[in-house]
């Protein structure tokens, strides 16, 4: 079978759900041919360029401006303008598509989804049409040319509703989850990983991201990490800055004022995040689509920190609707609510068993599965 699989680089988790596809049928399938391809650049390096751009400078520093485009991108101007520049770009999608003539196609982004249901109303391709959502709440987005394609993948039962709701047959929804890495469902030594990162056995272990380039300048994310250090002299924090060096040195300076780096260590990017998913209690995160189904495929409750206004806002009331996360607002006390949680086990363990009925950890096999042995 020839397989493509399209993304667009507009935040790290339409690439993720693409790899973590690419990389299961590569291991568990034969007789595939198979391509990654970023659907934007393909079409017009330029135009993604300047997108993408805009996207990360929008929701980096001005994330109402972000928040207001994706909530117009839904309905009215804006959603006729995208649906109409992603027709006039399917034109040149459509010379890959004739080159490779995929039995299959399968989108982790709105844009591919759109131009090439869109090429296939049109009577230019006949290939099956995959749309893998990779959020926790829909977007009308996702939904163009809808007639045209084959499945859905979406990551709960709301989703589906809606769906359906918009008149999509159910035999085209399957609620699978959102894909990740299988690294996610591995075993690992607890002690081996303790030692690696020099902690202590025993304790309750913190996992704070503190937003990589999007929390660059967030004076919130720094007031937050400093009252989790202050709150319990028995937890440890592992904190993550990305590739964001001035907000390493401010973690950094905050466990040296405070006097902790006995029990709080500063990592830059690391591909270890499985592994201290696997020795952690507790995230403190933006809710983004991966890191959250990566958290709750762990077992891992929340606090949520900074979302982006749009999809981002629309996951963290989602999660906490849910149980599973407690969404730290702008006049929220950090302290008072770290305190309050880690004075109460009982409230950490129902949140964690919560995740247990809406974490999907088997989503990557599922959405294969169903894709190539139907």
């Amino acid at each position: 079978m020839n397989i493509l699989i399209f993304y667009a680089s507009y935040g790290g988790g339409h690439l993720n759900a693409a790899k973590s596809i690419h990389e299961y049928i590569l291991n568990h399938y034969v007789d595939n041919n198979m391509e990654l391809i970023d659907c934007m650049k393909y079409v017009n390096k330029t135009v993604e360029k300047v997108t993408t751009a805009a996207y990360r400078e929008a929701a980096k520093k001005a994330p109402w401006v972000w928040g207001r485009i994706y909530n117009d991108s839904q309905k009215g101007p804006l959603a006729h303008i995208s649906s109409r520049s992603n027709k006039i770009m399917a034109i040149k999608l459509l010379r890959l598509l004739r080159e490779k003539k995929p039995n299959l196609i399968i989108s982790t982004h709105p844009f591919s989804s759109q131009m090439c249901s869109y090429l296939k109303r049109k009577g230019k391709i006949t290939a099956k049409i995959a749309t893998i959502m990779t959020d926790f709440a829909p977007h009308d987005q996702w939904l163009v040319g809808s007639d045209f394609t084959d499945y859905f993948f979406v990551a709960n039962d709301k989703m589906k509703n809606y769906l359906l709701s918009t008149k999509i047959p159910s035999n085209k929804v399957f609620v699978t989850g959102i894909p990740l890495s299988d690294r996610f469902l591995q075993k690992y030594d607890r002690k081996e990983i303790l030692d690696t990162y020099h902690l202590e056995d025993g304790k309750r272990n913190i996992l704070f991201f503190g937003g990589g380039e999007f929390g660059l300048g967030k004076s919130r994310t720094f007031d937050i990490f400093d009252s989790l250090i202050q709150t319990n002299e028995d937890i440890q924090i592992i904190a993550i800055a990305g590739k964001n060096e001035k907000m390493k040195a401010k973690f950094n300076e905050l466990v040296k004022r405070n006097k902790a780096s006995k029990r709080v260590k500063v990592l830059s990017f690391t591909n270890q995040v499985p592994e201290l998913m696997s020795i952690s209690d507790l995230v403190v995160t933006k809710p983004g689509g991966m890191t959250t189904t990566e958290s709750l495929a762990s077992g891992l409750p929340m606090i949520i920190i900074n979302p982006i206004p749009g999809q981002e806002e629309e996951n963290a009331e989602f999660l906490e609707n849910k149980g599973v996360g407690i969404w730290l607002k702008k006049n929220d006390n950090a302290s008072e609510v770290f305190n309050h949680l880690f004075s109460n086990p009982n409230q950490l363990n129902e949140m964690k068993k919560n995740t247990l009925l809406i974490g999907h950890p088997n989503a990557t096999k599922d959405i294969c599965d169903i894709l190539l042995k139907s």
